[in-house]
């Protein structure tokens, strides 16, 4: 039998065992010459996928990560490794040392750089990353590119422009979530050219997954001191606000949990005392919003509970997914009281820009020729910062104020349609697994024998019979009003479609019939 190149070189270089899965297929795609879009839960082997290429590919690695501690730790692995010479350009590192990296990767002396955003959207940063003639471009948190993403950054936004000044090299998208609509803006928004899309490993099958329902906060929020009390070792508790995680820290603290707060609102050095003590205490709880988690990789976090529903599946998936990285039993309960919605309701419908907003910005950016000057288009346009930059990222997809303000709504209706594919998992009697899996494309069977729902025996109605089904799973689809789709799943009767357009819908398989509401594309 032929040795597998990719396998002996992840041996000599990394020490490898095995490849996980996914990482042959994308290192092989990027040494044929083509872009990827690798999505791989954290820890997972990602940052092997483009260390392996980079070793085989002619030419430096630029690598654009929002995270300095994560580009920190790469390049101390690859100095441990001694792969290559490496080095690192972000706010934390001196300025002197930052000019010295990039000036070194200008003139060929480092194999890889890794870059915040906006360094590389730096004038004087990006012509010295021309002048070295980079092979590969990574991007990782490749999420963050997406305006539908729960990560969103308006610097991402740039990057396939960036792409292009680089030459065009090969590139690589990384993440560990992003659901269909996310996966596709990912490629549009970078450009990438006939992509190796790449997507393993949603389902881990030790995390025990289950939701409690409740109609009072209150008795919500007993039930689940009660179980950060059972459930031994260290865990993290979800919350919707700042508010909420320091109430619910105090409260554990008085039930002698040992229980600390993190939210973007402390000081920077309460935000470390807190990671630091999450981190070296197994049995510490951290009660956090969002702002915790990206990059966070402690293999023995054994619960991860959430207070208040997350605003998506795909933030649910990946912050539950920060559970049992050590491969032992671990457990994601999501803690549920339907009027909690309302909240993730209001934030997905937004106050929308419309198009005399979208046209105050596009005049603002042509008197100032472009320019980012953020105060200046600030004044310039009455807008705030957030909604100054989203004003500016729909402009940039779309070219035309009418365009972006159409383009908004599509993002507005996928926006609610995702609370409601929560919802829908909050409340189904069916398996949970399942329901998770699919919503990102990837195909399960059910009974998972792990969630609440299978050991309660519980099951959705049965549907049609297979040969009475409209359409395969993954078929497309085309809705004479919502246009293109793909089916997902059925459940029972209902059959789950994602809309290009109008995203999740929830269809009565008779209906889709009776009505002939869909038809092959």
């Amino acid at each position: 039998m032929a040795r597998d190149p990719i396998l002996v070189l992840a041996r000599e270089t990394l020490g490898f065992r095995r490849l996980r899965p996914g990482q042959r297929e994308a290192v092989k795609a990027l040494l044929a010459g083509r872009d990827v879009l690798a999505v791989m839960p954290t820890g997972s082997g990602k940052s092997a996928i483009y260390q392996l290429a980079a070793l085989e590919i002619p030419g430096p690695t630029v690598v654009v990560s929002p995270l300095v501690a994560l580009q920190r730790d790469q390049v101390g692995a690859i100095a441990r490794r001694r792969l290559a010479a490496a080095g690192q350009a972000n706010a934390t590192v001196p300025a002197g040392q930052r000019r010295q990296a990039i000036e070194d990767f200008g003139q060929g002396d480092l194999e890889f750089l890794f870059l915040a955003p906006e360094q590389l959207a730096n004038p004087e940063t990006l012509e010295h990353v021309v002048a070295a003639e980079p092979s590969l471009l990574v991007v990782d948190e490749a999420h963050c590119i997406s305006a539908w993403g729960h990560d969103f950054r308006p610097e991402y936004g740039r990057l396939g422009a960036m792409l292009e000044a680089l030459g065009r090299p090969r590139a690589l998208a990384l993440t560990a979530t992003a659901a269909p609509p996310v996966r596709r803006e990912i490629v549009e928004r970078l450009g990438l050219r006939d992509p190796a899309v790449v997507v393993r490993g949603f389902d881990r099958p030790n995390i025990h997954l289950a939701v409690e329902r409740f109609s009072d906060a209150e008795a919500k929020d007993d039930a689940l001191a009660e179980r950060v009390r059972a459930g031994g070792g260290a865990g993290i508790v979800y919350a919707a606000t700042r508010k909420r995680t320091e109430a619910l820290a105090e409260r554990l603290a008085g039930a002698e949990v040992p229980a600390v707060a993190y939210h973007a609102g402390l000081r920077a050095a309460d935000r470390r005392a807190a990671q630091e003590r999450f981190m070296a205490d197994g049995d510490t709880v951290i009660v956090a919003t969002t702002a915790f988690g990206m990059g966070i990789d402690k293999p023995d976090v054994r619960f991860v509970l959430h207070a208040d529903a997350p605003d998506s599946l795909d933030a649910y998936h990946q912050e539950l997914g920060r559970a049992g990285r050590d491969g032992r039993p671990a457990a994601a309960v999501l803690f549920y009281r339907a009027g909690d919605l309302g909240l993730r309701r209001f934030f997905a419908g937004g106050k929308p820009l419309g198009v005399e907003q979208l046209e105050r910005v596009a005049r603002a950016l042509e008197r100032l020729d472009g320019r980012v000057e953020r105060a200046e288009l600030r004044q310039a346009t009455g807008l705030s910062q957030t909604r100054l930059d989203a004003a500016r990222n729909l402009l940039e997809q779309a070219g035309t104020a009418a365009a972006a303000a159409a383009l908004e709504e599509d993002h507005r209706r996928v926006e609610q349609s995702r609370v409601e594919m929560l919802r829908g998992y909050a409340e189904a009697d069916a398996c949970r697994r399942e329901l998770l899996l699919t919503y990102f494309g990837e195909p399960f069977e059910p009974p998972c024998g792990a969630c609440d729902n299978c050991e309660a025996g519980l099951a959705a109605e049965p549907g049609p019979a297979p040969d009475e089904l409209p359409f395969e799973v993954d078929a497309g689809v085309r809705h004479k009003a919502w246009g293109p789709g793909r089916v997902l799943r059925y459940d029972g009767d209902r059959m789950v479609v994602l809309f290009d357009r109008a995203g999740y819908r929830t269809l009565s398989v008779a209906t889709v019939l009776e009505r002939r509401l869909l038809r092959s594309r």
